[in-house]
């Protein structure tokens, strides 16, 4: 197939150039795992969350919190009213408070206790303390998770990594530590579950936090589908929801039986978690879902596993994401190639965008699927401006094309053709730029010359004839455009015009035409001539043939003058016609081929078959009398007329001027 480099180099092609640059671009991207995607990605996630809001989290998960409240709870330390406010006199808090903790909740019918608190070293407030935490860990030990992480330790030799757990201090159940860190990921904010150990890593293999506190609630749950936190709210979701209180409700009797409804009810069949929530204490972390304490992460990180809701990509593998981008542009972008309107295009890319965005918010919200979402999102508006720009250019182009055009129209028959002829050419430039080209038509073809004019020219001062031949060149010229003739040139005293051209009204309508402009031409120089008289000139008379066929229209010329004009037989018999009118001696002569088209609506005298000069074979002829029903007169009178005009020109080529 042949290339059309014009069609390719249109900007439209360029605008699906770059459709195609961007679908390219945004599968290899995504393909590859550029740390940019990731963060765009994950930054719709967050836009995600927080459009969808928060829901309710479990009811079997609660938390309690070491939030500001508590921490001021030392204040009110009174040995004889409060001697339970002990634990909260000092910063960080005495152990003993958890020792006491963990064992109410767990008497109250809690499942198991998690505790997202570093008890790394020995406790600052003695060895009584810890032996106290103690003896609640041998009692309840195989339902309690202590945290645990690992920490990067530099050296000026080398780097390494060290385990920082409680069971260095305490005697605990290979089942009671849970690794509580998280890693982020390029946003800086915290998405996946956490940290979890690669056995072949040669460290030792602990459960994150959610996973030790599931298996010491006993509670089984399926292996999660994803890496990702299904987060159920921002932070204080879990206060909000009535299912997280201060720790010191625990030890304070008041309001342990009328806060925790009554005699810790608020625990049976709970997983509980103990953590800090006041910002003083320093664990305040970006998520997902904005700032959230440490422990309300780990309160999402449990329910999402629990009820199955970790959140999961659709395609894992990055190259199937950036296949799915290629695809998805790639189709588009073919689909909008048929269409060539840039607002649509724009429009229909926009709709397959919000389209995108809507099935990817629903995939996430309500499936726990990630679909690739920013990249082809951003791909898909790029490619819609592309083609929006580049098609409005175009359009742009095409508009100067088209005022070019229609200039380049005007100016050919602006001169030639009736006011309305004009409008309409130029109103519909697009069809009418093949007549400039050249086309084959069929058109009535008029020739038209004053008799004896050379003769006049040479015995009339030009001061005098130029004047009077340019009225009887505006009569005849207005006689011919008032029946939307088209003035193809004048060749000294002659005019040449067609009737068909450049827009044709059909067969007889042009032909009729033709007949009434030479009429009206009859009248029209009937009158002059009164006038001429009058003024004591030389009243002219003129010659007029007329046929009909085929002809070749088009600008015509060299490069630097092109004209708009027919030619052809046609053109050729029509001017030798005219010329016979001389010979048969009379004004309008008409060919067969116009005739029989013209014949019941006009009276003509038959010349019968004549020789034209320079042409083979006979040409019927007629002289055209008037219409079918007109009188005669004008006729009569301009025949008569014409006598009296040649023998005027006789007597002037004997070298006499006239009386």
């Amino acid at each position: 197939m042949k290339l059309d480099l014009k069609q390719i180099l249109k900007p439209s092609y360029f605008g699906y150039f770059l459709v195609g640059a961007f679908a390219l671009a945004g599968a290899i991207a995504t393909g590859t795992n550029q740390s940019q995607v990731r963060y765009l990605e994950r930054q719709t996630q967050t836009a995600f969350f927080n459009l969808r809001g928060n829901v309710a989290p479990p009811d079997n998960i609660v938390i309690l919190a070491i939030d500001e409240d508590s921490l001021r709870q030392g204040e009110f330390y009174d040995p004889k009213k409060r001697p339970y406010l002990d634990p909260f006199r000092t910063v960080p808090l005495k152990r003993t408070i958890y020792a006491q903790v963990i064992a109410k909740v767990l008497d109250a019918g809690a499942k198991a206790v998690g505790v997202d608190v570093f008890f790394v070293t020995p406790s600052v407030h003695g060895p009584a303390v810890d032996a106290e935490l103690q003896k609640t860990l041998d009692k309840y030990g195989d339902r309690v998770v202590l945290a645990a992480q690992y920490k990067l330790s530099q050296t000026a030799e080398a780097t390494s990594i060290q385990l920082s757990a409680p069971d260095a201090i305490f005697k605990l159940k290979p089942t009671s530590l849970g690794l509580v860190t998280f890693t982020r990921d390029v946003t800086g904010n915290v998405h996946n579950f956490g940290t979890q150990i690669d056995p072949s890593s040669g460290l030792r293999v602990i459960p994150t936090f959610a996973d030790a506190i599931l298996k010491a609630a006993k509670i089984e749950y399926a292996k999660p589908k994803g890496n990702s936190i299904y987060f159920y709210g921002t932070g204080n979701t879990w206060l909000n929801a009535r299912q997280q209180a201060p720790i010191y409700y625990v030890v304070d009797p008041e309001n342990w039986k009328n806060q925790l409804i009554g005699e810790g009810k608020f625990f049976k069949d709970k997983i509980v978690l103990i953590g800090a929530t006041a910002p003083s204490m320093q664990d305040i972390q970006n998520t997902a879902f904005g700032s959230m304490p440490g422990v309300e992460i780990h309160a999402n990180a449990i329910a999402a596993l629990m009820n199955d809701r970790s959140l999961a990509d659709l395609i894992p593998d990055p190259k199937g994401q950036g296949l799915l981008i290629f695809g998805l542009v790639g189709i588009l972008g073919l689909a909008l190639s048929r269409i060539k309107r840039p607002f649509l295009q724009f429009g229909i890319v926009l709709i397959v965008a919000g389209a995108w965005l809507g099935a990817s918010y629903y995939c996430f919200t309500y499936a726990n699927l990630i679909l690739p979402t920013a990249v082809p999102v951003i791909a898909l508006g790029l490619s819609g401006l592309s083609l929006l720009v580049t098609g409005g250019i175009e359009i742009y182009i095409e508009n100067l094309k088209a005022q070019k055009d229609k200039r380049l129209l005007r100016k050919a028959f602006e001169r030639y053709v009736a006011p309305t002829i004009v409008e309409e050419i130029v109103s519909n430039a697009e069809n009418f730029r093949d007549f400039l080209e050249g086309k084959t038509i069929k058109a009535a073809v008029l020739f038209s010359d004053i008799r004896g004019f050379t003769t006049l020219s040479s015995r009339v001062p030009a001061p005098k004839l130029v004047p009077q031949l340019n009225v009887y060149l505006g009569g005849m010229v207005d006689a011919i455009t008032e029946y939307q003739g088209t003035i193809d040139k004048f060749i000294g005293d002659a005019v040449m015009a067609e009737f068909g051209s450049p827009v044709s009204r059909g067969e007889e309508i042009d032909a009729m035409n033709a007949i009434y402009a030479a009429l009206n031409m009859r009248k029209v120089l009937s009158e002059l001539r009164l006038a001429w008289q009058q003024e004591g000139k030389i009243p002219f008379s003129n010659g007029i043939g007329i046929n009909y066929g085929e002809v070749m229209v088009g600008n015509i010329g060299s490069p630097s003058r092109l004209e708009y004009a027919v030619i052809g037989d046609t053109v050729n018999v029509a001017s030798r016609v005219e010329g016979m009118t001389k010979d048969l001696g009379t004004d309008i002569l008409i060919t067969e081929a116009l005739y029989e088209i013209v014949k019941d609506k006009v009276e003509v005298e038959d010349f019968g078959n004549h020789q034209l000069k320079g042409r083979v074979g006979e040409i019927h002829l007629y002289g055209l009398i008037g219409l079918k029903g007109d009188s005669r007169e004008l006729y009569q009178q301009v025949q008569l007329d014409l006598k009296r005009h040649m023998a005027v020109i006789n007597v002037l080529k004997d070298g006499k001027l006239p009386t």
